[in-house]
């Protein structure tokens, strides 16, 4: 039997959360304090989940595998993302790995959960790494995720391109072709930093883009033309959004419009849904906004 109920933060509510005021060692110390499951009370727990939708038994079946998200989402920690963050994308894959596994086939959780951790986590640091939309091939996932571990076996791991040797190696082990390889590589080396960040700490307000010449000089008429488009841009936005319910436009102005994107684990908490559920809002109601912009602009 399939379960019908929804398996997740909200209906699990006393499951550990990081939050900018525990901190990540607060979290770890609290996870220890679920005891691991023998394999007998394990395959219990999931029958019952299974059969009955007990969301305790599915409450004990995650929180016994939280250190094991943990330890896979400390993998990840080379990425530069918030480790709460990557953190908290594995325990949706353990929900989702819960709220699918079958005990009767014969193996742990852990065996089956590790895959949809891994993946979860791996679609949010693909989604969040860069600004610059890398591909989502098969291969190319495989080349973003191997490539430091391959570095590191044929002992490549100093700044700069790569030899020729070396190149000729990572592809053949990776199954990708060259160029993709360079281009990773160089990727890799060079993440996407703002303009806006300080150039040293004790140089005060200085920024990056402070040192940007430039190399022309804008017309008045090309100022007052760009000041019109940008109003005229608002305008649209702003007919756009009331297209838009009040659920969809303030998770959409919090996720997209902000300075500093709130997270989906602090919407899922205020809405009283699934982050997954944010998400889907989140996706919809930017199409609806698109739709909306390009009708008004035809018009």
């Amino acid at each position: 039997m399939s379960s019908s109920v929804a398996l997740t933060t909200s209906n699990l509510s006393s499951t550990p959360a990081l939050s900018p005021d525990g901190g990540l060692n607060r979290y770890l110390s609290e996870i220890r304090k679920f005891p691991m499951l023998a394999k007998d009370e394990e395959f219990m727990l999931a029958k019952r989940w299974q059969e009955h939708q007990d969301p305790k038994a599915a409450h004990k079946l995650v929180t016994s595998h939280l250190r094991l998200v943990a330890k896979i989402a400390m993998g990840y920690r080379g990425y530069g993302l918030p480790v709460g963050e990557v953190i908290s994308e594995g325990n949706v894959g353990l929900m989702q790995a819960v709220k699918k596994f079958d005990a009767d086939r014969g193996f742990r959780l852990a065996t089956y959960a590790m895959w949809w951790i891994k993946a979860s986590i791996q679609e949010y640091v693909l989604r969040s790494w860069s600004l610059v939309k890398m591909g989502t091939t098969a291969a190319q996932k495989k080349l973003f995720f191997n490539l430091r571990k391959v570095k590191s076996e044929i002992s490549a791991l100093e700044e700069g391109d790569l030899r020729h040797e070396q190149v000729e190696q990572i592809a053949t082990k990776l199954g990708v072709s060259e160029t993709d390889v360079i281009n990773m590589n160089r990727r890799m080396s060079s993440p996407d930093s703002s303009l806006n960040a300080p150039i040293r700490a004790s140089e005060g307000e200085s920024e990056w883009q402070d040192w940007l010449v430039d190399d022309k000089q804008v017309s008045q008429e090309t100022v007052l033309a760009d000041s019109e488009e940008y109003s005229q841009r608002m305008g649209l936005l702003e007919a756009a959004m009331g297209e838009l319910n009040a659920r969809e436009r303030e998770i959409l102005t919090e996720r997209r419009l902000k300075d500093s994107p709130t997270t989906l684990e602090d919407l899922a908490e205020r809405f009283g849904v699934s982050r997954e559920r944010v998400r889907q809002i989140e996706v919809r109601a930017f199409e609806k906004l698109q739709k909306a912009m390009t009708a008004s602009k035809a018009a």
